[in-house]
């Protein structure tokens, strides 16, 4: 259980989220198959383990771990419209007269339900955990759509979920920027290998550097004529790396080979076990680390009443 994509969120008040009842309330949101005619459906799912019996929240130390699953029918929005345009193209023939917007709608609908039990079925999973003593949420998600969907699903179940996206004092591009113009980071992070770079000016363009030299002179004249940082890859304490964006959004994620295999050695020979061994360290990994990194990008812009 290592996340590949880190997007965290502050929780904005106190709630309750002990284990016993957050269980209760993710078990009246289920995860369940789509039905002949739905599109997609959206609930919550074991994080580890299988069958009824397996537990929707998994908990270790002071964190929670739970999952949830999309099932979605794929539909191709070609074949509708071609299927449509030839059901327009008969009827306007056969009965000379023209279709119009309103009745083109419902054909719509009629030939996406008559096609909806052929399409397949493409099946998602979502983690997120949380460490109520941090007031965080972090969701292994790339996208802010899909930690959202879990997000507000979980809203739903528990009555209320006051939580903000992570934000800094400071522009993160301005501090990416002064990082790879002085070619050093802080707080136990080190610059890697790979950079976005953008224009400031309005329809200005971007430049992606991957496998370079961050202190090479062609990058560093970009730096000097104006461009700023916008995505930029960094180590930390020889534990972690990732690649980091302006909006905060943490992506490619990977943990070195000397946590996974003090995960691998804490887990034993039980699936279960390593599963809980490497969320356990993991999650020790992240309380450690993203302290850092707000401080290392300013400090945290704290909502009113934390």
């Amino acid at each position: 259980m290592w996340f590949r994509n880190l997007l965290v969120y502050r929780l904005t008040q106190d709630i309750d989220l002990s284990t016993d009842t957050l269980e209760a309330a993710l078990a009246s949101k289920p995860a369940k198959p789509c039905t002949h005619q739905e599109m997609a459906t959206y609930g919550f799912v074991a994080p580890f383990g299988k069958g009824d019996d397996a537990p929707l929240v998994h908990a270790s130390q002071d964190f929670l771990l739970i999952a949830a699953r999309k099932e979605e029918r794929i539909l191709p929005s070609s074949v509708v419209r071609d299927a449509l345009k030839e059901k327009v193209d008969e009827i306007e023939a056969g009965e000379m007269r023209k279709v119009y917007k309103k009745e083109r709608e419902q054909l719509k609908d009629d030939i996406v339900q008559s096609f909806l039990p052929r399409a397949f079925i493409r099946k998602g999973v979502t983690f997120a955990a949380i460490a109520p003593k941090q007031g965080l949420i972090l969701v292994d998600a790339s996208s802010p759509k899909r930690a959202e969907d879990l997000l507000s699903t979980l809203r739903e179940a528990i009555g209320s979920l006051p939580v903000r996206p992570l934000t800094v004092k400071m522009a993160p591009t301005a501090t990416f920027t002064g990082w790879m113009k002085q070619q050093q980071a802080s707080n136990g992070l080190h610059l890697l290998d790979e950079c976005e770079l953008r224009d400031a000016h309005e329809d200005g363009g971007t430049i992606r550097c991957k496998r370079q030299d961050l202190g090479s002179a062609e990058i560093q004249n970009h730096l000097e004529a104006g461009m700023l940082v916008t995505k930029l890859s960094v180590a930390w304490e020889d534990k972690l790396s990732l690649l980091i964006d302006d909006k905060l959004a943490l992506k490619r994620l990977r943990f070195e080979d000397l946590l996974q295999d003090q995960a691998a050695e804490d887990g034993g020979d039980d699936a279960l076990g390593q599963q809980d061994a490497s969320f356990t360290l993991m999650m020790l990994t992240f309380i450690e680390f993203l302290p850092q990194l707000i401080e290392a990008l300013g400090g945290e812009e704290l909502p009113q009443g934390i």
